[in-house]
């Protein structure tokens, strides 16, 4: 797939608004009121009276300290009001307007300014950074912004409302930091701030399950428009046209170059072959088409395959009877993943990139293959699940490579953002297709034997709530 990128509007302009984590701050000159050019001296009768006149010294002096006493406290205020929390932008306890006199004004506070003089902004470093990727599951009665039947890009196997499922609960949960406000998704703002942009969604069925949420939130506003897609539609492209926003997905689940013998329904007739020096030029080729990557793997490596570099077999993963050297999966993905940091770090198109972490599944009693399934109704709370080993591996080893590079890509103003959505992922047993991958599969028999979905999302479902956690690193790093 080429993505032509149409040309750029040189008078769009995108402004990221400031952290959110701001304080106000003001300097000592411009909380100081005071001006003794503005003090007139006071004049009086003369006096012949002795007693008069020491009246009069005692009453200036007492007047002399009085003003030099004012002067101080104003000149110490500022330093003085670090000593109780200021107010911090874009929380509930403070909803700060600007008005056109220059001052700021909250529910307990109003601080005037100079209107000459704007605020001076900057982050309190003693506070530690919120954590978007630690929290819960709240109720959410609201829902979400858009329905089974009015977004065109829900894949029948995702329609669980339409295939049947009796229950809507895991509709009405949205994530909540623990120590910060998570904004909802704003679908108005978003596209006006994409304007003439593009993004890609590179990896499996799973990059397709959230370019598919993020599809349906926006086509709340407008329509996209399908502009291409690959012989098998695994790989796709559309535009919202006002906007001249282009979203891609580009399937490729091991990023590397792999020849793969499977069908659409997971069945293979020979294991995977992986080249783990060479990158997969699915997405390679178009990198430098898009202003924003989200690249994701992981669940595939744990296939049976076999590994290559320097077209050389070096081993495989799980090939039983082949006489190959075993590699572990965890040797595979690190290699291909530090084939992928190395290459955003070196490329001269400076997209803003993100790498999302692995996806847990949750079968139960089985697999996909051998009857697992997935009937639960409730998010889980901390503490009443962890993630499995395999899985453990994986979020391990993308850790572990994001971390080897993040250091330098801050040094040279690479934009690397690390979308750590396993654990809250984990969180929601409830909100895959489970048996409503199929059309109303208990229709004619309420203990038929069917097969599962416990991997991918239903959508509407939780996988919109990784939408707005996109959102708020773009608008707030």
């Amino acid at each position: 797939m080429k993505i032509t990128k149409p040309p750029k509007n040189s008078q769009s302009i995108i402004q990221f608004p400031s952290k959110t984590n701001k304080e106000l701050y003001l300097s000592h000159k411009e909380m100081s009121t005071g001006d003794s050019n503005t003090l007139k001296p006071l004049s009086f009768y003369k006096q012949n009276s002795v007693v008069v006149k020491l009246v009069i010294l005692f009453l200036l002096l007492s007047f002399t300290i009085l003003l030099l006493s004012s002067h101080s406290i104003d000149y110490l205020s500022p330093f003085l009001q670090t000593q109780s929390p200021s107010p911090t932008l874009n929380t509930p306890e403070f909803d700060l307007l600007t008005s056109d006199k220059g001052s700021f004004s909250s529910n307990s506070t109003t601080i005037f300014q100079d209107e000459a003089k704007p605020p001076i902004l900057f982050e309190d470093e003693t506070k530690p950074k919120c954590d978007l990727f630690k929290g819960e599951w709240i109720a959410y009665p609201i829902g979400p912004v858009y329905n089974y039947n009015n977004c065109p890009f829900i894949e029948d196997h995702q329609n669980c409302v339409a295939n049947g499922r009796p229950d809507s609960e895991y509709l009405y949960w949205r994530w909540e930091p623990l120590d910060c406000k998570l904004a909802r998704f704003k679908p108005e703002r978003f596209l006006d701030l994409m304007r003439n942009k593009s993004w890609a969604f590179i990896g499996d069925s799973i990059s397709r399950n959230h370019v598919q949420s993020l599809l349906c939130i926006l086509s709340q506003v407008e329509p996209a428009k399908e502009i291409y897609h690959d012989e098998q539609y695994k790989s796709k492209a559309w535009v919202f046209p006002t906007y001249n926003l282009t979203l891609a997905v580009i399937w490729s689940p091991f990023l590397v170059k792999a020849e793969i013998f499977e069908d659409n329904n997971g069945y293979s007739t020979s294991e995977p072959q992986l080249h783990l020096d060479k990158l997969d030029e699915k997405w390679t080729s178009q990198y430098n088409d898009f202003d924003y990557v989200i690249i994701a793997g992981g669940k595939w490596f744990l296939k049976s395959a076999i590994y290559y570099e320097n077209n050389t077999i070096q081993g495989c993963h799980y090939c039983q009877g082949k006489n190959l050297t075993e590699i572990g999966f965890d040797y595979a993905y690190h290699k291909t993943l530090e084939l992928v940091l190395n290459f955003v770090m070196n490329s001269s198109h400076k997209a803003q990139f993100f790498l999302r972490t692995i996806t847990p599944d949750h079968f139960e009693n089985g697999e996909w293959f051998s009857g697992g399934t997935c009937n639960r109704r409730v998010p889980f709370r901390e503490g009443e699940i962890n993630v499995t080993d395999v899985d453990r591996i994986l979020h391990e080893v993308e850790l572990q490579e994001f971390d080897k590079v993040v250091g330098e890509a801050l040094d040279r103003g690479v934009s690397l953002k690390l979308l750590d959505t396993t654990r809250l992922s984990l969180l929601r047993p409830d909100g895959h297709p489970g048996p409503y991958r199929h059309s109303h599969p208990f229709a004619k028999d309420k203990n038929a034997t069917v097969q599962y979905d416990c991997l991918h999302w239903c959508l509407p479902g939780p996988i919109d709530s990784w939408n707005d956690l996109v959102m708020e690193i773009l608008m707030n790093g």
